[in-house]
């Protein structure tokens, strides 16, 4: 697919879910439905490496998911989900419904990339570290090659 259709192809894809969701009364963002697109992957290494068997499919297996959603908020955004919302009361949604492109992409790539270490059989600190080294540099980098496409689109 040359880029210019794939450019084109997201454009109308984007429009016609904002057309349904309207029609349909729900708010609909593409930001956030690519953002998810590494979940399964992840869920899929903590279920099957870090959840007891008794414990799939109950709140149990919802505490595990919660708290490595926890270690990737903290390595991308330096703050767990309940102290952003704690330190923003008044604004609708979430900690990652305020995020950035930039930190999406990110976190998108940290999920990927804490499945790997846990299934590589990595303690959640060394996990952590080596997540918050990485979203860290990703996040450098993805911040200055978009700065530096805006101003040569100037």
């Amino acid at each position: 697919m040359s880029p210019e259709f794939q450019v084109y192809f997201v454009q109308e894809f984007e429009r016609l879910k904002q057309e349904e969701a309207e029609l349909l009364g729900h708010s609909w963002n593409l930001r956030r439905e690519l953002s998810k697109a590494n979940y399964p992957i992840h869920t899929d290494a903590v279920r099957e490496n870090l959840v007891p068997m008794l414990d799939w499919n109950t709140n149990r297996e919802k505490l595990h998911f919660a708290s490595e959603a926890d270690l990737l908020n903290m390595a991308v955004f330096g703050m767990t989900a309940k102290q952003w919302r704690e330190a923003n009361p008044d604004t609708k949604g979430n900690l990652r419904d305020s995020a950035t492109d930039v930190q999406l992409q990110v976190l998108a790539n940290m999920e990927s990339t804490n499945a790997t270490l846990i299934n590589m059989g990595f303690t959640k600190e060394e996990r952590y570290a080596s997540l918050s080294q990485r979203a860290a540099r990703e996040m450098e980098i993805l911040t200055s090659t978009k700065a530096i496409a805006l101003k040569k689109k100037l």
